[in-house]
């Protein structure tokens, strides 16, 4: 498949406006990503009483089905030909269905009993993920199309993960502070039912939103995207495992996917327990989860101009890496620390909350440095793809990519809401009423039991080699390729 780029444009700095514009697209999945992690196994679990079993096996089986979805649709807006390009379709089209699936989640009808919610969790977090797949594979493949600048992908990469972080922390901030905020009737705010299906129009109403203005934001820079040359193979399952196998061949991808699989088991674990720890293990209320997730939030919003700078500095793989592993030190030093004894009292409150924000501070200013290198990564992936086979192929790319950290991270989801169940962990408990030997095999789940992957996960990526330098010699072939074919 030979490539056509129209004119000259697509190297051009892009407009502040566009880069807004793409980026807000990612308020739709940041919403979504923190309503599930934060709040739907708690609330199946803890509100609705499903066993973690049953809730982790939902999860598990939501992700790793749209986990396949997505190289689908990856290979499927890759060869896509219409007015509109090979990207927006699919971006205009997922947005509604996304809204109207969200809420729906969040009201299962009463009486289904223990099976019937399993089923409806499991029917609906599957096609909640599908119609927000529908957009984001495009969305992101989009963005490594918007610029060939080496370090430009990455600034473009900070927007779209800002407006994400933005989604996520809207998400649990008004979640935590004003629908499940602890009241004399609802000491537990989290555990209110009536609560969540307001929480869920309000929210499905602003992811909807959000993907809508970046699909008309963007609109205008249709002409200026990648374009296939001929008409592309039809789309079958024999073509999409080819185009997977080919994606594998290189060594750089093969060290962010399998590192990235690695990476969200782990994730997957500790996002399913973050509610059940916070409450159960930190013994905190609402407007404590709250103040620590502020902080945490602000080390997001630090992080990402400072990894932007860094990895022009010491390029992508090292602000990677050094990211990557502060975080895994910092996400687990707080669990740890309390099960040796040596955390400060709970009475003594400013030491408490202050050294655990100052941890999740910590924690997530790495993460920020992980986030923001790896999509600009796999938009230098695809020119290596693109010199190695001639096709330009950013959403099989993305697709794969997706595949890692959603089937791996559902896995962490399964072995979480197992862990639950062996821990004996029990359903509609309260603050303070699970057994002492309970909440540390809980802590001990969360924090030591993982730190040992994150490790092997971060070595693994060790064997990315893609440079600057690199990247720039593969794209003077392609442009001399290009211009050749024009």
């Amino acid at each position: 498949m030979r490539i056509r780029f129209p004119y000259d444009a697509r190297v051009s700095t892009l407009r502040l406006q566009t880069k807004l514009s793409y980026g807000i697209g990612q308020l739709g999945e940041g919403i979504k990503n923190t309503a599930f992690e934060l709040f739907l196994f708690f609330y199946y679990n803890q509100v609705l009483g499903l066993s973690g079993t049953y809730a982790g096996a939902a999860t598990f089986l939501a992700l790793v089905i749209d986990a396949f979805f997505d190289p689908f649709l990856g290979s499927l807006s890759d060869s896509l030909r219409s007015r509109w390009g090979r990207r927006h379709p699919f971006m205009y089209g997922g947005a509604v269905p996304f809204g109207v699936l969200f809420y729906l989640l969040f009201v299962p009808p009463s009486g289904l009993g223990e099976l019937g919610l399993f089923l409806w969790l499991t029917t609906f977090a599957v096609l909640v993920r599908m119609a927000m797949a529908v957009y984001l594979i495009p969305h992101n493949a989009m963005g490594a199309e918007l610029s060939a600048d080496y370090h430009e992908r990455t600034s473009i990469g900070g927007w779209r993960l800002l407006f994400g972080f933005l989604g996520g922390f809207a998400t649990s901030t008004v979640g935590l502070g004003y629908f499940f905020r602890d009241t004399p009737d609802h000491p537990l705010g989290q555990r209110n039912a009536e609560a969540y299906p307001e929480f869920a129009l309000c929210f499905a109403v602003a992811a909807s939103l959000a993907v809508l203005w970046s699909a008309f934001g963007t609109h205008s820079r249709i002409p200026h995207l990648v374009e296939p040359a001929h008409d592309p193979e039809p789309l079958s399952f024999g073509r999409l495992w080819r185009e997977l196998r080919d994606s594998l061949q290189s060594p750089s991808f093969r060290a962010l996917f399998v590192g990235t699989l690695v990476f969200f088991v782990t994730r997957g674990v500790q996002t399913t327990l973050g509610l059940h720890l916070s409450v159960h293990f930190w013994e905190l209320g609402s407007r404590e989860i709250l103040y620590v997730s502020l902080i945490s939030f602000a080390g997001l919003l630090i992080g990402l101009p400072f990894w932007t700078v860094m990895s022009r500095r010491t390029d992508k793989k090292p602000s990677f890496m050094i990211g990557v592993t502060i975080f895994s030190i910092f996400v687990v030093i707080g669990p740890v620390l309390k099960l040796a004894g040596i955390w400060p009292a709970r009475e003594n409150e400013t030491m408490y909350l202050g050294l655990l924000a100052a941890f999740g501070f910590m924690g997530t200013f790495g993460a920020a440095a992980s986030l923001v290198t790896a999509t600009s990564m796999m938009a230098d992936l695809t020119d290596e793809h693109e010199y190695d086979t001639g096709r330009r192929q950013e959403g099989i790319f993305f697709g794969a990519l997706a595949f890692s950290g959603k089937a791996s991270s559902g896995l962490g989801h399964a072995i979480a809401g197992v862990a639950l169940d062996l821990i004996s962990f029990p359903t509609n408990a309260d603050r303070g009423t699970v057994p002492p030997d309970v909440v540390r095999h809980l802590g001990m789940l969360y924090g030591p039991a993982t730190i040992l992957v994150l490790i092997a996960g971060v070595v693994y990526f060790a064997r990315y080699t893609l440079t600057a330098t690199r990247v720039s010699e593969i794209q003077k072939v392609l442009e001399q390729r290009r211009t050749a074919v024009r």
